[in-house]
């Protein structure tokens, strides 16, 4: 079985029921695809953290999909939608307005890292994120961030939705955080998801191995690749990381014709200038790249940085106004990109 998507975690969505789960059978023969013949039982999976499973997305690649957010990535941008997919390992995410103050979180933990003094509520210096707390936490307002699947129970929830995936054109696409952080288990599901004739995406920053990407290619529809700032410097100042592999990988991509779709996030002051709007142009020209997803910057993110207390500071940043956004679509059609607003 499959484990249960728990439906008191804010960071899963839960809105259908299983239109299909995968018999024991049809388990054991993509294990066998995936592990070369390997008989036996399905503990030598390879494992991986995922932190969301979202379902009835039409966002994020054609037809209605199953997006499958990866945790770890080796970005840091200073805009991160998603801080909880940043960290490597399982977090403790802490709903101050849900807490009514019962005290049982606080008898649970073997750590002695919950406090009713101050702000907060978590010692992270104490805490090992065992979620013992989450489990007491019938107010919900402790929650674990951070799942662990095998690749054959993954697999299994984003086949209940074929018949959406069949109606609509559209299938599973990996994001994260970034889905290369756990390349592993990563290329295991793609093998297993193509072995079941499914559409696959991976959205990814591109900062990774060349050898990552060629690998996972034959495993891939279509790649979303993030372009955030093209100027080093600046990339790293707002990202933490340079951009050197990233600028790399994009034209290695383009260069081996894969089916790919940059994207933008635009951000004021950081990705929205006008030098790097025409750094982009520049590059996607120079690539004889013909299309462009530009994604305007907004402040949904901001409120999870409190709930794990990440080292990140909010931005309170005013997202673009649609004029803005649409005269810099207007400069990348000038240049003959084609653009679509938000994912898709």
């Amino acid at each position: 079985m499959a484990p249960a998507i728990c439906s008191r975690n804010p960071f899963v969505s839960t809105r259908a029921e299983p239109a299909k789960s995968l018999t024991l059978a049809e388990k054991q023969w993509y294990h066998k695809l995936i592990f070369n013949g390997v008989e036996g039982e399905l503990t030598t999976e390879k494992k991986a953290l995922i932190f969301d499973v979202q379902r009835y997305s039409v966002h994020d690649g054609p037809g209605i999909r199953t997006l499958v957010f990866f945790k770890g990535c080796p970005l840091r941008c200073k805009w991160c939608q998603n801080p909880e997919s940043i960290s490597k390992q399982r977090e403790i995410a802490f709903f101050s307005n849900k807490c009514i103050g019962c005290g049982e979180c606080a008898k649970a933990c073997p750590k002695g890292a919950i406090t009713f003094e101050g702000p907060g509520r978590i010692n992270r210096s104490l805490c090992d994120r065992c979620g013992k707390c989450t489990e007491t936490c019938y107010a919900e307002a402790l929650v674990t961030v951070g799942k662990e699947y095998a690749v054959s129970d993954l697999l299994d929830v984003v086949e209940r939705d074929r018949p959406f995936y069949r109606q609509s054109g559209g299938g599973v696409t990996v994001s994260g955080g970034e889905p290369t952080a756990q390349f592993s288990f990563l290329l295991d599901f793609l093998k297993a998801a193509k072995a079941a004739d499914l559409h696959t995406v991976m959205e990814t920053c591109g900062s990774c191995a060349w050898s990552k990407l060629e690998q996972l290619l034959p495993y891939l529809d279509l790649i979303h690749f993030d372009l955030k700032i093209i100027d080093a410097k600046a990339h790293r100042r707002h990202t933490g990381a340079g951009n050197r592999s990233i600028l790399t990988n994009a034209r290695k991509l383009v260069e081996s014709s894969a089916n790919m779709v940059f994207r933008v996030p635009l951000v004021p002051g950081m990705t929205a200038t006008s030098e790097n709007v025409l750094d982009i142009i520049d590059l996607l020209s120079e690539f004889e790249h013909d299309r462009i997803h530009l994604l305007p910057y907004h402040k949904m993110g901001e409120s999870k940085l409190e709930r794990i207390d990440s080292t990140l500071e909010p931005l309170n940043l005013e997202p673009l106004s649609d004029e803005d956004v649409a005269a810099i679509k207007v400069q990348f059609e000038a240049a003959g990109i084609s653009v679509l607003i938000g994912g898709g």
